[in-house]
């Protein structure tokens, strides 16, 4: 166990935060010992060599000026008996903090704008360190490691490789994300295995130009600093197994994200058949469930930003649960892309997602594991940038009600550009501040009537259409896993969105409509059309 010394020194008498901080460490197995306020240097460094700890607490509140004088002259009483080895922490306002800066005899400074899972990760860290083990680099691990605080995720991808790995290392220094996406671009997500394919006039177009294994190491290599981020990147759109490989040996791939459907003539994304593109991304969920990668199946979302009806979007966040815990995947990763299709009222969007939280756990088990992550949806984004602030902050307080594993920040210039650093780490700073205020204490959702009804009706409907997908072959359950199958869900418009029409696979004939806060199926005179009422129609009268 490690010991903690704390003290107020010089004529401060200020001990408030040291005490707040002194409580955060006994609550992380800490001993802790207050010596009280007001300590000069001569008695704080004779406490330091009675008690011995393994880190000394600081705090000071009044002038840099004497704060500079008070900590030279312990800086050389230190030096003199042998103490420097101590990790030295200093806590104050940001004046006093900034002038601590300049020893480098004090590993960290606080000055009051940090959060507390900051706070909370430094004091584990350290503790780590001194066991000699570094940041967990699984995502299991990494997020027990940080529990009660969710795992922060960004990911980021600027016009040319230098940029990118500049701003990651920045991000890793900050040690304020916990996972950090790569962004390649289309050339590289469509024709890495294919260079000759490429448009160069293309390049950059959507994430950073990643062109070869070297790049991704090189990347990776960036992140090796500050809080040694787990690293992982979007997935390609073709060459899916390949594309897997390539991710766990040069960075790690801390999950990866596979749709079953996308990335095919569904949404041309890639010029591969739906049924072709089934089969091969089958492959690649089941080759990292056998590789232990976790997985992300990432149709569910695909079809919300596509505005389908939510009973569509949680049953085929069901489908993917299911045929990735059918592919052997063990540790699964499970997007609520809030607020999305725009326009949904915090309590439809929640009832919705509790719906698709329901359904899709009720497949977890002692070999299956789910982790939740949300995120604020970019369709909602405003190119305001102080209404985007807003946003960003207003969805990750109510979305704190899914208890998410981890939240993915959008950051609030988005809309309008890509992010760097700077916008990147503003934006976690107002995530993070959302997400502990909810940890406070939010309202149970289910506690309203309203948002427990919709709950159950739209889990309802969403099983409905899984029973009209088995019902195409034999009515068994792994129908969900047979690829003429999935193929007629769509074909046939079990599965559809107003958005794929006239240039998709898909029909497209299906019409959806903002209602009361939720994603409804309307009918041609917007009135709401139940799932069983148009599944009935799709289907030629055949019930479910």
């Amino acid at each position: 166990m490690m010991k903690i010394l704390g003290a107020s020194i010089g004529s401060c008498v200020h001990n408030v935060g040291l005490l707040n901080f002194l409580e955060i460490a006994k609550q992380n197995n800490y001993e802790t010992i207050y010596i009280g306020s007001a300590i000069p240097v001569d008695e704080l460094v004779r406490e330091i060599k009675k008690h011995d700890p393994d880190m000394i607490a600081m705090s000071y509140r009044l002038a840099a000026e004497a704060l500079h004088n008070l900590l030279r002259e312990l800086e050389e009483k230190l030096k003199k008996e042998k103490l420097m080895d101590k990790i030295f922490v200093f806590g104050g306002t940001i004046e006093t903090a900034n002038e601590a800066r300049k020893f480098s005899f004090i590993k960290k400074c606080f000055d009051g704008s940090e959060e507390i899972d900051e706070i909370v990760l430094f004091l584990r860290g350290k503790a780590r360190e001194k066991e000699n083990l570094s940041f967990p680099q699984t995502l299991g691990e990494r997020i027990k490691f940080k529990s009660p605080y969710p795992l922060i995720r960004h990911h980021i991808g600027l016009q040319s490789l230098d940029e990118t790995a500049n701003e990651i290392k920045k991000l890793a220094e900050s040690e304020l994300l916990d996972v950090i996406s790569l962004a390649p671009d289309q050339n590289c997500q469509q024709f890495f295995f294919e260079p000759e394919k490429m448009d160069h006039s293309q390049d950059g177009a959507g994430g950073a130009p990643i062109r070869t294994k070297e790049d991704f190491v090189k990347l990776y290599e960036a992140s090796r600093r500050g809080n040694y981020p787990l690293v992982r990147c979007y997935a390609g759109t073709t060459h899916m197994v390949e594309f897997s490989k390539l991710l766990k040996e040069t960075i790690n791939n801390a999950w990866a994200a596979i749709p079953i459907m996308w990335y095919s003539d569904l949404d041309r994304r890639s010029k591969r058949s739906l049924k072709e593109a089934i089969k091969e991304n089958m492959d690649a969920i089941k080759w990292n469930g056998l590789n232990n990668v976790p997985v992300e199946v990432t149709d569910s979302h695909q079809w919300a930003l596509r505005v389908c009806h939510d009973a569509v979007e949680v049953a085929t966040a069901y489908l993917a649960t299911f045929v990735a815990k059918k592919l052997g995947v063990r540790e699964y990763v499970q997007q609520f892309m809030l607020e999305t299709p725009s326009g949904l009222s915090p309590r439809g969007d929640i009832a919705k997602m509790i719906a698709k939280k329901e359904i899709v756990e009720s497949l977890q088990d002692e070999n299956f594991k789910i982790y939740r992550m949300v995120r604020t949806g970019l369709m909602s984004m405003p190119a305001d940038l102080n209404a985007a602030m807003g946003q960003l902050s207003s969805s990750m307080f109510y979305g704190w009600a899914l208890e998410p594993h981890i939240v993915h920040v959008v950051a609030y210039c988005e809309s309008m550009r890509r992010a760097s650093a700077k916008e990147i780490i503003e934006s976690v700073k107002m995530a993070r501040r959302a997400i502990n205020l909810a940890m406070r204490g939010i309202v149970d959702p289910l506690g309203d009537e309203w948002v427990k009804k919709e709950k159950e009706r739209i889990k309802e409907e969403a099983f409905m259409i899984i029973e009209a997908i088995k019902g195409l072959k034999d009515d068994n359950e792994d129908s969900l896993l047979d690829v003429d199958v999935l193929y007629e869900a769509v074909n046939t418009g079990i599965l559809d969105a107003p958005a794929l029409k006239g240039f998709s696979v898909a029909k497209g004939a299906v019409k959806t409509k903002i209602i009361d806060g939720l994603c409804r199926c309307v009918d041609e005179g917007g009135n709401i059309l139940s799932e069983k009422e148009r599944l009935f129609t799709l289907l030629g009268g055949r019930s479910i």
